[in-house]
């Protein structure tokens, strides 16, 4: 049975090295998203306005914004949907 204490000492390091760097690639990926705190108001492409008392994010990729509602449900709304947004009193 292979494990990672049967393994010489340099391939450990590498093991552990390829570990920590798929973990920092991955984390990278969560960098993409902007926070913004409520309450926001995102303008619709039809002119309706969707108003949250929670936070927003945006995927900066997609310019996807995903919000919850009043039940706390989450919503997301892709960036040909909307026209704007707008958060804080």
């Amino acid at each position: 049975m292979f494990t990672l204490s049967n393994c010489p000492e340099p391939m450990r390091f590498s093991f552990l090295f390829l570990f920590f760097l798929l973990g920092f690639v991955s984390c990278e990926k969560i960098i993409d998203v902007q926070r913004f705190d409520g309450p926001c108001t995102i303008e619709l492409v039809d002119g309706s306005t969707i108003t949250t008392e929670y936070s927003i994010e945006i995927l900066e990729s997609t310019g996807t914004i995903t919000y919850r509602d009043s039940d706390r449900k989450l919503w997301s709304i892709k960036a040909d949907e909307y026209v704007s947004y707008s958060c804080g009193n």
